[in-house]
């Protein structure tokens, strides 16, 4: 039985702006300021907890890690309720998949609220079998807990399911989870990352470049299989 386990921010939907947005607001209210962009992207595929402990250090900033993640993911929350897009393509994939009954998680460094609240404002809640937050295992990405624990959730074989990721941590989190791997780089200059020339399937421009059918076929296992249903 084929699964496919779907990365939450950055994948399915743009939810990087709100994100960054949050941690800036979270600086700033303990001191530090001129958190850019740029730095934000330095994260990207890593959960929001690894993220908060290496700022934490990097800036001296005193604040107990619990206190950070709160602030964060209350920004975060209100930033989300506003609305987060969904990238038109992965829409249509997870619809198709939907339909044809294929097993589906959201395996995510985002809380479980964020997590919860992002797909209810996207109109995707109830596609997924299963969710499952880096907060609930023990490491997060690029160890392949969340991934593991996803195929457990839905009683699926790791060597039967496909990860669909935008960042090379969550890449090279599939690869030791020994499951196959739909790349679709977020960040431009990360599409010849070591963890994404691995994946099976790579879409080097990013969600401009990722198209629903290609990837349907590849997770089905056979070329036009998106023209056959």
């Amino acid at each position: 039985m084929t699964a496919v386990l779907f990365d939450l921010d950055g994948t399915l939907v743009d939810s990087e702006p709100n994100y960054y947005e949050a941690g800036r607001r979270v600086l700033a209210a303990h001191g530090v300021t001129g958190f850019t962009w740029e730095r934000h992207t330095d994260f990207i595929g890593i959960g929001t907890l690894e993220t908060l402990r290496a700022l934490k250090a990097e800036h001296g900033i005193d604040a107990p890690l619990e206190d950070l993640l709160a602030g964060k993911n209350r920004h975060y929350l209100e930033l989300a309720s506003a609305g987060t897009e969904v990238f038109p393509e992965m829409r249509l994939l997870v619809e198709r998949l939907h339909a044809d009954g294929v097993p589906m998680a959201v395996a995510s460094g985002s809380s479980r609220a964020a997590i919860e609240t992002v797909l209810a404002g996207a109109g995707l809640s109830g596609r997924f079998g299963a969710l499952v937050s880096a907060e609930e295992v023990p490491h997060g990405k690029p160890a392949p807990d969340v991934f593991l624990e996803a195929a457990r959730r839905l009683g699926a074989d790791p060597s039967a399911c496909v990860v669909v990721e935008d960042a090379p941590p969550g890449a090279e989190a599939a690869h030791a989870a020994g499951m196959r791997c739909v790349a679709v780089p977020y960040v431009p200059s990360t599409a010849r990352a070591p963890a994404f020339l691995e994946a099976g399937l790579l879409f080097p421009g990013g969600q401009g470049a990722f198209r629903a059918a290609e990837a349907y076929d590849f997770i089905r296992g056979r070329e036009g299989a998106w023209d056959a249903g």
